[in-house]
Parts: C-alpha cells; structure tokens; sequence
C-alpha cells in the first residue's frame, strides 16, 4: 500500500519549505518533493534582502510593505545568523524622485509597521561623510534608512531541516512524475533522479513549484486560478566597489533601482534587473546586456564604472510573478495570491503565485489556515516565535555570540570562526562535534571548509553534489580556486549511503551549465 500523508508539497523553494515547516509543527504529517536542490533556482538568486520594498511605495502597495516590514522584525528575530541589520544608502540626483518625494517615502517607510531593532532614516550631506566616498562629487546629499541582508539559500535549507525534525519527510532529486485526483486524496507517483519510482498518496496538494506551478497545475489536470508572468532578474557580483558595511540603492534614469551590496567580505553583489523570460526558466542566463546596464547604472553615481570583465560571477533567477496585467515589468506586484481548488467531491489542490522571499514565512501560515479548512481545524500558528536551527543564540546579539563562540573555539582562525558562527548559529557545537584542534576537522578543502563542515552539509542538510555545497548551502566557490572545487567535487563521485530521508541517492559532479539558475563561474580568484 503506498503511504499516505496529509499534505505533499511540490517545490523545495523558501515558499514550499515555508509551508512544510508549518504545517509540519501544526501536527500534519508532511512530505516535500523537490526535483533539484533545495533553493535551487529562484530562491537562492535573489538579491538577498529582507526587506520593505520602498520602491513599492510607488505603486502603493501599502499593505503589502506593511506587511513585509513586520515580517522583517519576525524574522531577525528567529534566524538573526543568517539575516542581519543593513544600513542602505539613497544619493539624491535632483533629476530623479525631488528630495521630497524621497523624504516623504522615508517617513512613510519608517512608520508603516512598527519599527523595533531598526534605527530611522536620515538625510546626510556627502562632503565629509565617509560613506559617500564612491559616489561622484557632484552628488552632495543623500539619504540613509535601515533594512535587512539574508543569505537566502541558508534560510531555504533551515525552514527544510526544521521542517524534518518536526516530522516531515524532505525528497531532493525527485519529481512529481504524475498526479491523479480522488475524492479522499491525490494518488502521486514521484520519480527520482535515478528513475526509480515510489507511489504516495496526499490528503492536499500543495503546488509551491515557482515558476513552474503552471507546469504542476497541467499535470496533476488543475484548472489555473491566476497565472504567472515570469521575470528575469540577473546580478553581477564584482571585487568590492568600496569600503564598509553599508549598501547603496541607486535611482536609474529608466526609474528603477539598482542595489550595491557588500558581499563575502571582498566583493559587491550589484543587481537587479526586470526582463521578461521566455523559454525554460531553468535555462535562464546573465546576459551581456543585462551585466553592462548594471554596471552602467553603477558608474553613473559612483566614480569609476565597473567593467565587464572585471565580473567574477553573474547569475540570474526567474520570478514567477503573479500577473496583474502591469505593462511594466518592475511594476508587477511582488505580492502573492494562493488559490485553493476543492473540486466538489475531490481532493483539494493548492497553488502559490507570486510571493517575495520577506513574506514567506506569511505565506506559509496563510496557506496553513486555509488548509485547515479542509485538514479539520487549522490549528495554532506559532512560526513567528520559534527560532529556526541555529537562530537561538541564547539572547546574545550576533557579535556577542560571536565573541563567545571565539571563546570556546580558540583554535578556529578568526575568518573561519565568523563563516561558521554566520552560517550555523547556535548549532555550531553539532557541527563542529568533539574537535579539540583543527587537525580534528578532517582535510581543509580551502579557506577553511573543511570535511567535518562537508560531513554535516551531506548527512543534515540534504548536500548531494558539490554545486549544492559551493555555491548554495555556502558561496565558498567564490573563494576557492579551480582545484579546489574540484577536490570538493572528488568527495561526490562514489555512491552515497542513505541520507535523512532513507533513500540511497547517487551523487553527480556539478552540471556546468548551472541550470538551477544560470551563472558563470568565477574568473579570477577561484
């Protein structure tokens, strides 16, 4: 008899982990099926920002900015080592948004949901003020105002690991093969990437594939409620553009804006644009196009433009936007809008458009109180409250709990104990398991991962290629040099034993083509 569980969530992106985490903790029993890697397009190609939206402002969405701005305080209190306070900068080209339109949008931004760990924004001269030291002389005033970074693919495979200990079952490497409804539940056959096949059935489907819900909707013989209008948004990641922790929001002539943010500690990530994607979205790519109108939009507010060439890495992620017929692509809404199928006499089907990596966690305990509608009783939220793995760091601020782990660790070198506090959190102690010295930590593989680290990333967060491993579950492939990953990659090619979720599964070395979501590698530096 195949077995049967209450919910089965299609897409392992930070919405469909969202919802397995909590339905997970509300008692459902839950299973995730994610064709690729957790986080493995969208979801860890954003721009990795918690964030407003102050842009948004605008097109006044209020609700929507309220609602994110809420969502910004829940969550650096539930993940503060992955997500983090961040100071943006605003230059003011009196050519674009006056200054008091921008004042206005400030205050606005300010007030909307009520701000706790954040302080307010302010206006600035630039003369002497050293974080304008990038910016073109002629610009003298600028603004300042306070968001929040996210290193995004880590916030995906924690709301997956949460989601596990508290009972649900997590696939990677397997696909929804077929779906066939019922009245009592959804008869499924999933298929792993080695072509063996298990049946399941669900008491709901939960269709979270991204920009493929559309594609999930045909084949589990769905009628689409809404539909998606998929928008490419590409970033180029540069050697560091300037000194210090801030980011810079840059107003473009074309009207939108374009962020400069410090990243790994010695580039700049520089994104995003707005392009309509047609075709396959795992096939989507960083144009050359795209990389010059970003660094164009660099070097008209900066003193010196950034060069093609100086790119060592670009990547590009499709949005799947829900399409509310805005003629502009940036004036989409970045809202979501969920659409719940029950049939009459058949099992129910959900369906998530649109969404924004700030109001997952939302999302998730919407969709949770309208299944409850046809699960019986949709039970108490408590997602707001509970820490994810790693986040409760004993009321410590983040430097604080960073200095205490020095203390404990003494032997770690002082960069490699940050990625790991930064990375891990309070479950630094696990990873790092009986280690007395360094030596006790296996091979250092380069810049300090070594094969305990690898270990924990196979075994606990679903690791099954060294793609997974450099460039989502750490971005250690900027770091490392070519021979390095490829020692990274030699650790992947044997058959692997079974992992969280009882399956054997076999490893691949890395598709060079990044099909998850299109980047290019490095070009200098590793």
């Amino acid at each position: 008899m195949p077995e049967t569980f209450d919910i089965l969530v299609v897409g392992g992106g930070v919405n469909g982990c969202g919802i397995a985490r909590d339905a997970a903790g509300r008692g459902f029993s839950v299973l995730l099926a994610e064709r690729g890697d957790l986080g493995g397009a969208t979801s860890s190609a954003s721009s990795k920002l918690i964030h407003g939206g102050l842009r948004y402002l605008e097109h006044r969405e209020f609700r929507l900015v309220r609602e994110a701005l809420a969502e910004r305080e829940v969550l650096l209190r539930i993940a503060p080592h992955i997500i983090r306070p961040m100071r943006f900068v605003l230059p003011h080209r009196p050519e674009m948004r006056p200054r008091w339109m921008i004042r206005a949008g400030l205050f606005l931004y300010d007030n909307l949901a009520r701000r706790v760990s954040l302080p307010g924004a302010e206006t600035f001269s630039t003369r002497a003020d050293p974080r304008a030291a990038p910016l073109r002389p002629e610009i003298t005033s600028a603004f300042a105002y306070s968001d929040a970074w996210v290193e995004d693919s880590r916030l995906v495979v924690l709301n997956a690991r949460d989601a596990a200990r508290r009972g649900a079952r997590v696939m990677v490497r397997t696909a929804l093969a077929s779906a066939r409804r019922a009245a009592d539940a959804w008869s499924c056959t999933l298929r792993a990437a080695d072509g063996a096949e298990r049946e399941i059935r669900a008491r709901v489907l939960v269709n979270a594939a991204g920009p493929w819900v559309e594609q999930a909707l045909g084949l589990a013989g769905v009628r689409a409620a809404g539909r998606v209008r998929l928008v490419r948004g590409s970033h180029v990641v540069l050697p560091a553009l300037y000194e210090g922790d801030h980011a810079f929001i840059l107003q473009n002539d074309d009207n939108r804006v374009v962020f400069v943010i410090p990243y790994e500690g010695a580039y700049s990530l520089v994104g995003t644009t707005d392009v309509p994607h047609e075709g396959d979205p795992a096939e989507a790519r960083c144009t050359d196009e795209e990389a010059a109108y970003l660094c164009a939009a660099v070097g008209r507010q900066f003193r010196r433009a950034p060069r093609l060439e100086e790119i060592v890495w670009r990547f590009s992620g499709v949005r799947p936007l829900h399409d509310d017929g805005a003629g502009d692509p940036s004036a989409v809404s970045r809202d979501y809008s969920l659409a719940l199928d029950t049939a009459e006499g058949q099992a129910p089907a959900l369906s998530v458009f649109g969404g924004k990596i700030t109001t997952y966690r939302r999302l998730a305990e919407e969709a949770m109180q309208r299944l409850g509608t046809v699960l019986g009783g949709a039970r108490t939220p408590w997602t707001g409250t509970a820490p994810l793995p790693g986040g409760d760091l004993g009321g410590l601020a983040l430097p604080a709990f960073e200095r205490a782990m020095a203390d404990r660790y003494p032997w770690l070198a002082p960069p490699v104990l940050r990625r790991l506090a930064r990375s891990y959190g309070s479950e630094l102690d696990a990873v790092l398991g009986d280690a007395k010295a360094p030596e006790d930590l296996g091979d250092d593989l380069g810049h300090g991962f070594t094969e305990r680290e690898l270990d924990w990333l196979r075994s606990q967060e679903w690791a099954r290629t060294a793609e997974d491993v450099l460039w989502r579950r750490t971005r250690l492939g900027l770091h490392l040099d070519s021979s390095q990953r490829a020692a990274v990659a030699e650790r992947f090619e044997a058959v692997r034993p079974p992992c969280k979720d009882g399956v054997a599964t076999r490893a691949r070395l890395p598709d060079t083509r990044r099909a998850a979501h299109a980047e290019t590698r490095p070009t200098k530096g590793g």
